[in-house]
């Protein structure tokens, strides 16, 4: 199910500190940050923390700046983000200003916890209690199915980024970094220990903004398994736009295919028809361009923009024998092949068999199909 753009914000002293041990919150922004991020708010659908930082910073989570939040109102969204908060235990402070400010409020919690906060907050938040258990990924999934919610802003707390980006759920994380040092060994961090994901992040930005410095990164390394990280729809967007610089074919799909290892190094990319080559596909180009006997393909991912072939009628060997041959055993796409050439396609039958992880991401689809649409009316 499709979950929302994730965006970790946070900022932190140079030696990793979110916070001090004094009673008052320690301000590690300057004046221009903080409106940076009231910008950042005011572009989100909604704006989450964790139960910790509304019992410590008891924050009220606005955009404050009246021009935004009629910018907001004229494009026909609400004046304020959904606000949006966590607790397992349900140990909430119903006199939190959070409650009390601003629009829409949720509360996602266990169904043991669940009746006592409807009894204790005010009667216009949603307490929504996914299961027995607080799971993010139910949780994400529930904000985007049932609230719309396509950008979540998330300022903290540390146990909250820390699982989010344990879990691979961040598409994103915007880190401000001050120019001061706590050097408080009881003082919150920003991340905890955890098993994170592998590999280095990609750096997409970074600027002064006043006397702090922004970064923005965003995680590469795939997913393992069936289940789909923020990493995994990265790179298969990517595989979608490669499928938009094939060349023009009436008797074939134009796919996109990127290869990542475990780590998130891009081992190769290809599109179908590449290099002048009438008969070749994506995954086929991709994977030439990887050495054989390569040891990063063993723990590798294959994205596809289309669901791997099973059988073709260009070349003896179809792509997802291909990807099985060169050891990769986990592929991740966006559209099931259709019956436009081949009836009854199922290279996932055939990668499931020879024992490969196959995860599709169906909100990929309509970015797939697009450089395909002239072949559509034909299945």
């Amino acid at each position: 199910m499709p979950h929302p753009h994730v965006l970790l914000s946070a900022a932190v002293s140079l030696d990793g500190f979110l916070d001090d041990t004094g009673p008052d919150r320690l301000l590690l922004s300057g004046p221009e940050d903080f409106d940076r991020v009231d910008q950042v708010r005011a572009e989100s659908d909604a704006i989450l923390v964790g139960a910790g930082t509304l019992r410590t910073d008891n924050p009220r989570l606005l955009v404050n700046s009246p021009e935004r939040r009629a910018k907001r109102v004229a494009a026909g969204l609400p004046e304020y983000p959904l606000k949006v908060t966590v607790s397992a235990s349900g140990d909430l402070d119903p006199a939190a200003r959070f409650w009390h400010t601003g629009g829409a409020k949720a509360v996602y919690t266990t169904e043991e916890a669940a009746p006592r906060l409807r009894a204790a907050l005010p009667p216009d938040v949603d307490v929504v209690a996914p299961g027995a258990e607080l799971r993010w990924r139910e949780v994400l999934a529930h904000l985007g199915e049932e609230k719309d919610v396509r950008r979540l802003m998330v300022e903290g707390g540390g146990r909250v980024h820390t699982e989010l980006l344990r879990q691979g759920l961040a598409d994103e994380l915007q880190l401000v970094v001050a120019p001061l040092l706590v050097g408080e060994a009881d003082a919150p961090r920003m991340f905890g220990t955890a098993a994170y994901p592998p590999g280095r992040m990609r750096l997409l930005e970074t600027r002064a903004v006043g006397d702090v410095v922004l970064m923005r990164y965003v995680p590469t390394a795939p997913g393992t398994g069936e289940l789909a990280t923020a990493a995994d729809r990265r790179w298969l967007g990517l595989a979608c736009e490669l499928a938009e610089r094939c060349p023009p074919s009436e008797t074939a799909f134009s796919v996109g295919a990127v290869v990542v290892a475990a780590d998130g190094t891009e081992l190769a990319r290809g599109f179908s028809r590449e290099g002048g080559d009438p008969a070749v596909h994506a995954e086929e180009a991709a994977l030439a361009k990887v050495a054989p006997g390569d040891a990063r393909l063993a723990g590798a991912t294959v994205y596809s923009s289309l669901e791997p072939c099973a059988r073709r009628a260009s070349r003896p060997v179809p792509c997802a024998r291909l990807i099985l041959a060169a050891g990769a055993r986990r592929v991740v796409t966006a559209w099931r092949e259709p019956d436009t050439f081949v009836p009854g396609a199922d290279g996932t039958g055939v990668l499931t068999a020879g024992g490969a992880h196959v995860v599709h991401l169906p909100e990929y689809a309509p970015a797939a199909r697009r450089p395909n649409a002239h072949l559509l009316g034909r299945d």
